[in-house]
């Protein structure tokens, strides 16, 4: 059974690529487009999530937070997708604890060695 992935982003061209290169690799993906919307997809189901730094409503590191504070989700691994490479931004997705950083924009192999690292 393949793991269910979260891909936040609020660039459809983005969460298209994200879902084409995980269902691809056999993933099951559900998309959402913003912080806010992928708090209301988030199932049990959901084994990782890739999300965006940058998103209306609620960002990611917002995200990350709300996770981190739900005791069902606590432990979740979220990867940050953005575009964002500074140190500061990644210290801070870490701070709020983020799982792993992936520089926008990514390549499919990259993306899918963390995406399978972080899964185990």
């Amino acid at each position: 059974m393949s793991a269910t992935i979260l891909t936040v982003d609020d660039s459809k061209s983005i969460r298209q690529m994200v879902s084409f290169t995980l269902q691809q690799a056999g993933y099951t993906v559900i998309e959402a487009e913003d912080g806010q919307d992928a708090l209301t997809k988030l199932t049990p189901a959901v084994k990782l999530v890739l999300s965006d730094l940058n998103m209306p409503n609620l960002d990611g590191i917002g995200l990350i937070k709300a996770i981190r504070a739900n005791p069902a989700t606590k432990f979740l691994p979220v990867v940050m997708l953005t575009t964002e490479s500074q140190g500061d931004k990644k210290q801070e997705g870490r701070a709020a604890g983020a799982t792993g950083w992936i520089v926008k924009p990514f390549n499919p192999d990259q993306l899918l060695g963390v995406v399978k690292k972080v899964l185990g």
